[in-house]
Parts: structure tokens; sequence; C-alpha cells
């Protein structure tokens, strides 16, 4: 062997071996997470930059309509000695503390997106961001609810749900008391 090629091949080897002493190769993955928060679409913008907070979670996609985002991440890594079925709890904390509290992770929907109702609601009075969160807050913690968005501009929350769960009166009766304007039914 030349010393040309001892280079070369221990070159190749270099970097298995610093692997070997020094690292565990990345078990980086797609996960699939459900999304508190994102109850308009400029919403994205904060969760994007919320996650330049968190180095070891890479936010790779959203669906808004679903209020789903995916992220790749090694979970030994960025939840370090969280137990497996601790994570999306792990990752709710850290998101939290990232955005103060206007962002989440919750556990996705188990029901199926064929049998999820829509339900638009009229609302006055949601005329800035922090209304707008007030509206989402109280009615996306209720059983039943997928996801859940709030238009100031026009004066509209919309909820897919499960009917099978809750519904129309049931949403109306938690904005009613989060203080939120319904406009009299006609």
């Amino acid at each position: 062997m030349n010393a040309s090629s001892f280079i070369f091949a221990l070159l190749l080897l270099l970097p298995i071996a610093s692997l070997a002493a020094d690292e565990k190769p990345s078990l980086a993955q797609n996960f699939t997470h459900r999304v508190t928060g994102l109850f308009s679409t400029n919403r994205e913008t904060a969760l994007r930059a919320a996650m330049a907070r968190l180095p070891e979670i890479t936010l790779v996609g959203v669906d808004f309509d679903h209020a789903e985002a995916v992220f790749r991440y090694d979970p030994a890594v960025a939840f370090k000695g969280t137990k497996p079925a601790d994570i999306t709890k792990r990752f709710d904390e850290l998101l939290r503390n990232a955005t103060r509290s206007t962002l989440g992770i919750a556990p996705l929907i188990t029901t199926p997106r064929d049998k999820l109702t829509r339900l638009e609601i009229s609302a006055a009075g949601c005329d800035c961001q922090a209304c707008c969160l007030a509206a989402y807050e109280s009615i996306y913690k209720i059983d039943g609810v997928a996801q859940a968005t709030v238009s100031f501009k026009e004066s509209r929350i919309t909820a897919l749900i499960d009917p099978d769960k809750t519904g129309h009166t049931v949403l109306e009766e938690a904005l009613k008391k989060r203080g939120v304007e319904l406009p009299a039914k006609k």
C-alpha cells in the first residue's frame, strides 16, 4: 500500500472512528403533533420563531387546517431522560416556555377526519390578537374540539369538532363565560 492509498483509507475511516468514540448516530425522525395556539394563519410565524429557540427540534411543516405540525428530532437528544410516554407533555412544556404559553403541544385527535364537523360562530369584540387568543382558549380544550380558528377581521370563530363529543351550544356557552360577545340569533 502506497502512502496516498494509506491516507485515503485513513480519511475514509476517520469519520467512523470519531463517531464511535464521541457520538451516537442521529436517530432523528419526523413526528406529527397537534399544535395548540394556531388560531390564525399568522401564528405560524410565532411557531417558527419559537422553534428557533429549540435547536434540538426542527419544524418540518405546518398543517394549519388540522392544527398539526411535523417536527424532526431525536427523542433521546431533544427530550433527554424523558420516558417515551411523556414526550408530548415535555414538548408542550418546552414550547410553552418559548412562547409565554401562547403555543403548545397536545395529543393528536383520534377521531377520523371524515367524522369531524365544521362549526362557525359569529362573534363581536374579537378585534385584537389578545381577544382572539382569549376566544380560542375558551374552546380549544373542550373535549371533541379538534381545531379552532378566530378571525377578528371576519368576526368569526370556526371549530372542527367531533359531534359525538360536543356541539354548537357547548362552544357558545364557553365563549360567553370568557366574555366573548355573540350576536343575538335572528
